[in-house]
């Protein structure tokens, strides 16, 4: 289990701070919703939450497996409903694996991928498309 600590900062920003690390994090309303955007507004920790979880799950893939991953390259882009209840309407990742790869490591490594905890937590609630280049 883990804790984090939270608390308003004010002027639509929040600040958290990881108990484990002592790290900080500080959120911002985004521009669209009467904030400033000076920060990753918390939907945006969503989208950056599922894409660093594919990362990280290729990471320890590659590793248990003997290969390397190298840098691979990933961008997610998140949209936000126009219309009605304000939610995440979708989200769309596109992930760069090594050209180096064999046919068996890459498909091992898009396997993982779609199986990364975050992606399985939000399937059912937030619509995702993964692109495996």
């Amino acid at each position: 289990m883990t804790s984090i600590q939270a608390r308003y900062a004010g002027d639509l920003r929040c600040q958290a701070v990881h108990d484990p690390s002592g790290r900080e994090l500080v959120t911002d309303a985004p521009v669209d919703n009467q904030g400033k955007g000076e920060a990753f507004s918390p939907t945006d920790l969503v989208a950056t939450a599922l894409v660093t979880c594919i990362l990280t799950i290729l990471g320890i893939t590659a590793q248990r497996h003997g290969f390397s991953l190298g840098a691979c390259p990933s961008r997610v882009v998140k949209s936000m409903t126009s219309s009605g209840i304000r939610r995440i309407e979708q989200l769309e990742v596109w992930v760069t694996l090594p050209e180096s790869l064999t046919p068996d490591q890459r498909a091992l490594l898009e396997r993982a991928g779609e199986s990364c905890p975050v992606k399985r937590s939000l399937e059912g609630s937030v619509p995702m498309i993964l692109h495996w280049q």
